[in-house]
């Protein structure tokens, strides 16, 4: 993949302007990006083409660290949600396998959202989708944490998004009477299928909830670049930079797609 000069011109104002006696544009740094994001390589195993690897690498940590993507996502992410009709949004959490690489950094350095399950060391990451291209919000947690408490987290910080009386879709794993108040709370409408336990089951709208493969359908795009397939990163903040930034490249990508 590659990042054209027209899908480039969607975010060039939103970065930062280079000062000095910079070489290397912008956009060379976003392909070098993608092609570490895509397949997966550590910096140094960068192709010539894209310049000197150390310096790329050090403005990709100069990004991640100042939260540069954080604007360029937000930008792009409302203007997604304004071109579609958010009747309906998806809650679900994906686990991703942490390779030795990311392990062993040091609590001070920042945290590191990365716990021991049946798996082994996995990182979770916790998705609102809005459709299977646009990404509401997400977060990380440790593989062992429990999908409802961070998925309440998730929904609260859609107070006051102007979304009431949208439908929430959850799987099994939200049902609890907790998380469907809170949904309730928000002004919308949980679409989530009972516990076969349940003394007193519910009904639910089948045919909407047939609709919550589409945040499945969007961590499979996400997973098509190998930096999320397998985290590789210790800081979150590196790994939540690389989970922007392929959104983002998909997002651009996606502009001059069929």
């Amino acid at each position: 993949m590659k990042i054209s000069k027209s899908q480039f011109k969607i975010i060039e104002h939103l970065l930062p302007v280079q000062r000095g006696n910079v070489k290397i544009p912008n956009i060379q740094i976003i392909n070098a990006i993608l092609y570490v994001a895509e397949y997966g390589c550590k910096w140094r195993g960068l192709p010539e083409r894209f310049g000197k690897w150390y310096s790329i690498y050090m403005r990709a940590n100069r990004w991640a660290k100042k939260g540069v993507l954080d604007h360029v996502f937000g930008v792009l992410q409302d203007a997604d949600v304004v071109n579609i009709q958010v009747d309906t949004i998806s809650l679900d959490s994906t686990a991703v396998k942490v390779r030795p690489d990311g392990t062993g950094a040091f609590k001070k350095n920042g945290p590191q959202s990365i716990g021991k399950s049946r798996a082994g060391w996995t990182t979770k990451i916790h998705m609102v989708a809005a459709d299977d291209k646009t990404a509401v919000t997400f977060a990380l947690s440790p593989g062992q944490s429990g999908d409802a408490p961070e998925g309440r987290s998730l929904l609260e910080t859609l107070e006051n998004c102007g979304w009431e009386g949208a439908k929430v879709l959850m799987d099994i794993a939200y049902e609890c009477d907790e998380t469907r108040q809170l949904v309730l709370d928000l002004g919308m409408i949980p679409v989530v299928p009972p516990k076969v336990n349940r003394i007193n089951p519910w009904e639910y709208d089948h045919e909407i909830y047939k609709k919550r493969n589409e945040v499945e359908r969007l961590f499979r795009r996400l997973k098509g670049f190998r930096r999320i397939f397998s985290r590789f990163d210790k800081l979150d903040a590196v790994f939540s930079f690389f989970i922007k930034f392929s959104l983002i490249a998909d997002r651009l990508i996606s502009v001059d797609r069929p």
